[in-house]
C-alpha cells in the first residue's frame, strides 16, 4: 500500500461532514471569482504587468478564468476534487507571493485581498489532503459503481 492511498483511508475515516459544506462553498467562491474574471479581465491583465510577466498575460487569464470556473464548479459538486484543485494551487501561489509580492505585503488596501488569498489556499491544500467527503459525486459514484 502506499503513501497516498494511506493518507486518502486515513482522511475518508476521519473526514467531519461540516467540511462538505465548506467544500461547496470554497467551490461557490472559486467559480464567483472566475466569473469576475472574466467579466473584468483588465484588471487581471493590469496585475499580471505589474508582476512583470507581460509575455504571457493573455495564455495566463484564460487558464485562470478556465480553471476557476471549471474547477469551482468540480470542488462544489465533489466531482474529481483533488485534480481540480491541483489546478488551483498554482494559482493561489501565484495570487499569494507574486501579486503580493509587488504590491506590497502589509499594504493597507492589500490586507483583506492576501488575506483570503491565504485562507482560500490553506483550504485547498486542506481538501488536497481530505478529499471531497460524504456530500459528493465522487462518493455516490463509489457507493454505486454499476451506473
Amino acid at each position: 500500500m502506499n503513501t497516498f492511498t494511506k493518507i486518502e483511508r486515513w482522511a475518508d475515516s476521519h473526514h467531519p461532514q461540516w467540511l462538505d459544506f465548506v467544500r461547496i462553498i470554497l467551490g461557490l467562491f472559486i467559480l464567483y471569482k472566475g466569473i469576475l474574471f472574466i467579466s473584468n479581465t483588465e484588471a487581471l491583465l493590469s496585475i499580471m504587468k505589474t508582476a512583470d510577466l507581460q509575455f504571457i498575460n493573455l495564455g495566463l487569464a484564460h487558464y485562470v478564468a478556465f480553471s476557476h470556473l471549471v474547477g469551482g464548479i468540480l470542488i462544489a459538486m465533489g466531482l474529481v476534487t483533488r485534480i481540480a484543485i491541483a489546478f488551483q494551487i498554482p494559482i493561489l501561489l501565484g495570487a499569494v507571493f507574486l501579486v503580493n509580492i509587488q504590491q506590497g505585503f502589509l499594504a493597507v488596501s492589500n490586507n483583506l485581498e492576501f488575506g483570503i488569498s491565504v485562507i482560500v489556499l490553506v483550504l485547498l491544500i486542506t481538501f488536497l489532503v481530505y478529499g471531497s467527503g460524504k456530500f459528493s459525486v465522487d462518493n455516490w459514484m463509489k457507493r454505486h459503481p454499476t451506473w
